[in-house]
């Protein structure tokens, strides 16, 4: 296992600076306590820059990036630049780039973490959400015809491959694997979506087929939106395509406590990976110190799972799970008991007392 490591930090907008310096705290004590090293490479992209220079990436920024071995985000977003200008030259921009073709999102509510779900807890919701992050509706294809005037058409397709489709898929196999309960369920519309979704389906199936010790379902979106609520402890690991991934994770994190707790990560397979919290950059508080940190951290904590550094992986969440049970009055920003730097002083401190 590779024991030094050069990590890309991208702190970002808002809050993003914040919460990234309180991941960083956490990694130096894991990384010590774990016994690994590591390289920080550090980058301004973001609204402040661009409203500087009018660029999202600079030239060279994409394979400078390739060559880390992984990426640490803190948020992009910023009130002074029209939403989709940064999202799209910097998050899409690297996500296509980087063929980030996998986003995965754990939804795990911890003990003492408030969730909306009356009679839940944490045995109840602890599932994983395999998003294809490459296709779908997201891969831009589309356009106008007479835009501006009343006879206007939009046109946005959704784009799915025999192997974006089967990579994902197959990632989403293995990861079942890995878990105690190994069940995999498809997430998908193919009562109407019928072209997408069939293939989607067939490839599932034939699939399943070389993974015997996998159980597998499937569920329409739109249920699995009602049984999320209703028997969040019907899942395990949920795949789903570009478009429904992006609406069930969100809903997932509410039922784990809040956008304060929730983390994923860009990954691909075989190069370079980028992990962050999902709340986004969230400007109002910015400079408040009363952001919660635990999703930049907990983001942090699944780099270093996919770095290959289990040990210190587990660690982290150790320590956060104490910070949460003995430490936190709320996972919500201002209503914490604690300020954002103290959050992670506390976790820190935890871990390097385990």
């Amino acid at each position: 296992m590779k024991q030094n490591y050069r990590i890309g930090v991208i702190p970002g907008d808002g809050t993003g600076p914040e919460v990234i310096a309180e991941g960083l705290k956490v990694l130096a004590a894991a990384a010590d306590k774990a016994g690994f090293s590591y390289e920080l490479v550090h980058y301004d992209f973001g609204g402040e820059r661009y409203l500087k220079t009018g660029e999202t990436l600079p030239d060279g920024a994409v394979e400078e990036l390739r060559q880390l071995d992984a990426i640490y985000l803190g948020a992009i977003g910023h009130p002074d630049v029209k939403p989709g200008i940064l999202e799209k030259g910097i998050l899409l921009n690297l996500r296509f780039a980087l063929d980030l073709y996998i986003n995965l999102r754990p939804i795990k509510l911890y003990p003492g973490v408030d969730t909306p779900l009356k009679d839940k807890g944490p045995a109840d919701i602890d599932f994983d959400v395999v998003r294809e992050n490459t296709e779908g509706l997201y891969a831009g294809a589309g356009g106008f015809l007479k835009k501006g005037t009343a006879d206007e058409i939009a046109v946005q397709e959704s784009i799915n491959t025999r192997k974006g489709v089967e990579r994902c898929l197959r990632f989403a196999f293995e990861h079942c694997r890995k878990r105690p309960r190994k069940k995999l369920t498809l997430c998908g519309k193919t009562n109407v979506l019928t072209f997408a979704f069939d293939l989607w389906e067939r490839t599932f199936r034939e699939l399943a087929a070389e993974y015997p010790d996998v159980e597998t379902d499937y569920a329409h979106v739109d249920a699995i939106c009602m049984w999320m609520v209703k028997n969040p402890e019907w899942f395990d690991v949920v795949v789903t395509d570009n478009m429904f991934g992006d609406i069930i994770t969100d809903l997932g994190a509410m039922i784990q406590g809040g956008m304060g707790i929730a983390a994923g990560g860009n990954i691909n397979p075989e190069g370079t990976a980028m992990f962050e919290p999902i709340g986004g950059s969230a400007p109002k508080y910015t400079g408040k110190n009363v952001i919660n940190p635990l999703a930049a951290i907990m983001a942090g904590q699944m780099m270093l799972s996919h770095l290959g550094q289990a040990e210190a992986a587990d660690m982290v969440e150790r320590a956060v799970m104490q910070t949460i049970e003995k430490d936190l009055k709320s996972m919500n920003a201002g209503r914490m008991g604690m300020g954002t730097t103290e959050v992670g002083d506390r976790v820190a401190s935890r871990l390097a007392a385990l």
